[in-house]
C-alpha cells in the first residue's frame, strides 16, 4: 500500500470529504518557507547561442548534431543583480528586477553516432511588480525557478549551439517562518505494497513520531 493505493484509512493526506473540521486535534507550529507572492513568465527565444563546456564523453568527433537542451537538474538557477524598488504610493509593492542564470544540459550526437552531453547556461533579465512585505527579523528573499526546453537547434561552431527555446521563469517572494496551522495530527503510514514487513526486533515497537500529551 501507500497513502493513495488500497488505503482507506482516514489518517492520510488527500482530498477532504465532508466537514473539514472533523478530526482536527491540535494547532501545530511548523517551520516552513512561506510564499508571499509569485508570478510566472513564459517566453520563446530564438537564436540563443549556447556555449558548450564539459563534453561527456570528452573530445566528440565534429560536427555535432543537436538533439535537445533542457534545464540541468544537477545545478541551481542563480539570481543576481537583484534590485527591490518599492513603489512609493503602494509601499508593500515593489518593482523587482534581477538577472537569472539558468543552467542548461545539451544532448547531441557526434559524427560517429555517439550520443553525449555538454553543459551551458542561459541568462535572462526580469523586471516585475510583486508584493514584498516590510522588513522583519525573518528576512525576505527573492527566489527563481526556471524550466527550459528546446528541440530546435544547430551546431554553429566548435563549441556553440544556436537554439530556439521555451523559457519559463517563476519568481517568488519568500521567507522562512514559524507558522501556526490547524492539524489532524500525524498520518498513519502504511506498509509498502512491494515488500513484506521488515523483521527488525525492537524497531517495530517504537512509535513513528514523538508523542505530545494534551494538557502537560
Amino acid at each position: 500500500m501507500s497513502f493513495y493505493i488500497n488505503n482507506n484509512n482516514p489518517n492520510r493526506p488527500g482530498p477532504i470529504c465532508g466537514n473539514a473540521t472533523t478530526g482536527l486535534c491540535e494547532k501545530a507550529l511548523i517551520e516552513v518557507t512561506k510564499v508571499f507572492d509569485a508570478c510566472v513568465s513564459l517566453t520563446t527565444e530564438t537564436g540563443l547561442a549556447l556555449t558548450a563546456t564539459n563534453f561527456t564523453p570528452a573530445n566528440p568527433t565534429l560536427p555535432l548534431t543537436f538533439i535537445s537542451a533542457e534545464t540541468n537538474p544537477a545545478q541551481e538557477t542563480v539570481i543576481s543583480n537583484l534590485v527591490i524598488d518599492r513603489i512609493e504610493s503602494k509601499p508593500n509593492y515593489a518593482n523587482v528586477s534581477a538577472t537569472i542564470t539558468i543552467p542548461i544540459l545539451i544532448t547531441y550526437r557526434d559524427t560517429n553516432g555517439v550520443q553525449g552531453t555538454a553543459t551551458s547556461s542561459i541568462t535572462v533579465t526580469k523586471n516585475v511588480i510583486l508584493f514584498v512585505p516590510q522588513p522583519s527579523a525573518a528576512a525576505i528573499q527573492i527566489k527563481a525557478q526556471a524550466i527550459v526546453t528546446s528541440q530546435i537547434g544547430t551546431f554553429t561552431a566548435p563549441n556553440v549551439f544556436t537554439v530556439t527555446a521555451c523559457i519559463q521563469v517563476i519568481l517568488k517572494v519568500v521567507a522562512n517562518v514559524d507558522l501556526l496551522v490547524p492539524s489532524y495530527g500525524y498520518p498513519q503510514i502504511p506498509a509498502c505494497q512491494e515488500s513484506p514487513a521488515a523483521q527488525c526486533p525492537g524497531l517495530g515497537e517504537l512509535p513513528l513520531y514523538p508523542t505530545a500529551i494534551c494538557g502537560t
